[in-house]
């Protein structure tokens, strides 16, 4: 969809000229989606079943964080696991079967504080009556050798997702946060060894998270160290650490690593146009997917920080549908 001309015969119009603003009309959508992940995959299957002919834009990486996960052993149905590629396959196959088109680009700008809504990627220009937001939040990671080639090998930022993997193995957690804290302890319900590598002598954690993972007999604690590659073929054997203060370097064996140095929801579109809070997430209305603007609503890890589940990306994907469809409903009554 994009601009085109009308229908009128080229040579007609040739002999007559119509006005400009006239020679070029955008097609108006019902509602465009922009993010791939279960939230935008679950959005465009609802919206679809409700006849809204939804687009979905699927961004920079098409099915999301779960891409990034070799097995999903937590998805409903799935009793024996699923490869999160397979299963985000599923999911867009699901939404193209009822009527979505999915347009393999990247939004560049979001405009218009009311609807119709103007989105550009860089290939085509849109406009929409609704607009619904699945763009996610990415996982903070170091940006060390081996970091990328092991990730779903042993390396990974979701201690929920993939801590079932490791029973009776040593991890590494890295951070020094309330994040790196929640998912130590919460490994240690599998792990025999937790060790949290952090790059100062002093935690930026909350008290009474330091304190719990203190007195938690698993957990140990390496201070002013940073990790400076992650060791392994195909699977993680441990990890390159660097002592701050006097530089020396040692090899420390692990089976895992996990990023606890936060997420960062994907909200650069938007920041200048719906309200955020005070770490970047979308704020929507409590119990809803709406949004400060009518029309625009939010729905997975891009407005939910506290869960960050791909099972409650996919419910509030499918909140986020039901209320664009009864708001598109009462616009037009």
């Amino acid at each position: 969809m994009g601009k085109g001309y009308d229908a009128s015969d080229a040579t007609t119009s040739a002999l007559c000229p119509l006005p400009l603003a006239l020679t070029f009309i955008m097609n108006i959508s019902n509602v465009i989606i922009i993010g791939s992940g279960p939230a935008g995959y679950t959005a465009a299957i609802y919206a679809a079943r409700a006849n809204l002919s939804p687009i979905l834009i699927a961004g920079l990486q098409p099915g999301g964080q779960l891409t990034l996960t070799s097995d999903v052993e937590n998805w409903p149905g799935e009793p024996t696991g699923v490869l999160g590629t397979q299963l985000m396959e599923k999911l867009k196959q699901q939404a193209e079967r009822f009527g979505t088109k999915i347009v393999s680009d990247t939004v560049t700008e979001i405009s218009g504080s009311s609807s119709p809504f103007t989105i550009k990627t860089a290939g085509e220009t849109f406009q929409a009556k609704a607009i619904i937001l699945a763009t996610g939040a990415s996982a903070m990671w170091l940006g060390v050798p081996g970091e990328e080639r092991l990730q779903g090998k042993g390396v990974s930022a979701c201690a929920t997702c993939d801590g079932f993997f490791f029973r009776g193995k040593e991890i590494v957690v890295v951070g020094g946060g309330d994040t790196a804290m929640e998912e130590a302890t919460f490994l240690t319900r599998f792990a025999s060894k937790v060790t949290i590598i952090h790059r100062r002598d002093e935690f930026r954690a909350s008290k009474i998270m330091i304190d719990k993972a203190r007195s938690n007999p698993k957990i140990s604690l390496l201070m002013n160290m940073v990790v400076d590659e992650i060791l392994g073929e195909d699977h993680v054997t441990g990890v390159r650490t660097r002592n701050v203060v006097n530089n020396e370097t040692r090899d420390f064996a692990c089976d895992g690593v996990f990023m606890g140095i936060g997420h960062k929801p994907n909200t650069a579109i938007v920041k200048d146009l719906l309200t955020l809070d005070e770490k970047g997430y979308i704020v929507t209305e409590p119990r809803s997917t709406i949004t400060n603007i009518p029309g625009i609503f939010a729905c997975g890890d891009v407005m939910d920080h506290v869960y960050r589940q791909a099972v409650t990306a996919a419910g509030t994907g499918c909140m986020a549908a039901l209320d664009a469809e009864r708001w598109l409903e009462h616009q037009s009554s």
